[in-house]
């Protein structure tokens, strides 16, 4: 073969390699887009772990996997423990994907044992140290909300001694809390009859009482289905201090449609009332690997079909 033709053969080799690969790219990158653009009715948040099957261990990965999957939010209890510089890496990330960041716990490394009920000034100092501390957070993922549990009850002390305490001790966090732009919300449990927060109206009470644009109520729907059933006019009677949602079907705390909660009908009911917040998706997946995550996505597109 001639040079010039074997050159010449050689280049328009090497064209139609980069035309290919510059297609396959942009085939990508479309297809990517096009997942992406698949968003929901309500703002679902997964957490750290959810898709780890799909997405790998890392957690960065994850989260772009679930922009992918069209969620815009996140939720990690554990932000507070993680490393600064994970922490910095996870806020530009969901900063380049227009996603939102949503609750992380202030725990104080001790959360179900440090109790404001008892009105103890080494259990206040804690919670107040780490409200400080999650104001930091905050501002490295764009964080606006955290979720609060005041503890155990003190059975030594009255109810309202007690009840006393806890307003008292959330007051003071508020006004740290407040100058940051970060909302603590307050979650009512069943997971221990010993936890002294458990039905919404108390909750709702407690944040009256705080009187704060800091302190509100994070409405766990699992939770309160076992704790008080009732869910959609118990919703409407504590609306106005409700300012964060989590799901969880019952019994078995996994994906909506796994259990007796009519999730349809519920979020149509929280679309319907305007709510435009983050609902956190605080439960286990129902089925193990990737047709498990798999059929988790199938299960929100599912109950997100309210329209």
């Amino acid at each position: 073969m001639e040079r010039r033709t074997f050159l010449q053969q050689s280049t328009l080799a090497g064209i139609s390699a980069l035309t290919f690969g510059g297609a396959a790219t942009a085939a990508a990158a479309e297809t990517r887009q096009g997942a992406a653009q698949k968003t929901f009715n309500l703002d679902y948040a997964p957490h750290a772990g959810m898709f780890k099957n799909s997405a790998g261990d890392d957690f960065l990965d994850q989260i772009r996997f679930m922009h992918d999957q069209g969620f815009r939010s996140i939720e990690d209890n554990g932000m507070l423990g993680r490393e600064t510089a994970l922490q910095n890496k996870i806020g530009d990330l969901l900063a380049k994907l227009n996603m939102r960041m949503g609750v992380f716990v202030i725990d104080g490394g001790e959360n179900w044992k440090v109790s404001l009920t008892t009105g103890k000034k080494e259990h206040l100092d804690v919670f107040l140290k780490t409200c400080e501390r999650s104001v930091e957070l905050a501002k490295r993922v764009n964080a606006k909300w955290a979720t609060v549990v005041p503890g155990f009850f003190e059975r030594k002390l009255p109810i309202g001694v007690q009840t006393g305490h806890v307003i008292d001790a959330l007051r003071r966090g508020s006004e740290i809390l407040e100058k940051g732009g970060l909302t603590m919300v307050l979650e009512p449990l069943s997971d221990t009859p010993e936890l002294f927060l458990r039905t919404s109206d108390q909750t709702y009470m407690i944040c009256r009482a705080v009187n704060s644009p800091s302190c509100k109520i994070l409405y766990d729907i699992y939770h309160m289905q076992k704790n008080e059933g009732q869910l959609i006019p118990n919703i409407d009677l504590c609306w106005d201090e409700i300012a964060y949602i989590q799901i969880g079907d019952n019994p078995g705390r996994k994906e909506p449609g796994t259990g007796e909660i009519n999730y349809r009908n519920v979020f149509k009911h929280l679309y319907n009332k305007g709510y435009k917040g983050v609902m956190g998706m605080e439960h286990g997946n129902a089925k193990p690997g990737k047709e498990g995550e798999q059929a988790l996505i199938k299960a929100y597109r599912d109950s997100d079909n309210f329209l």
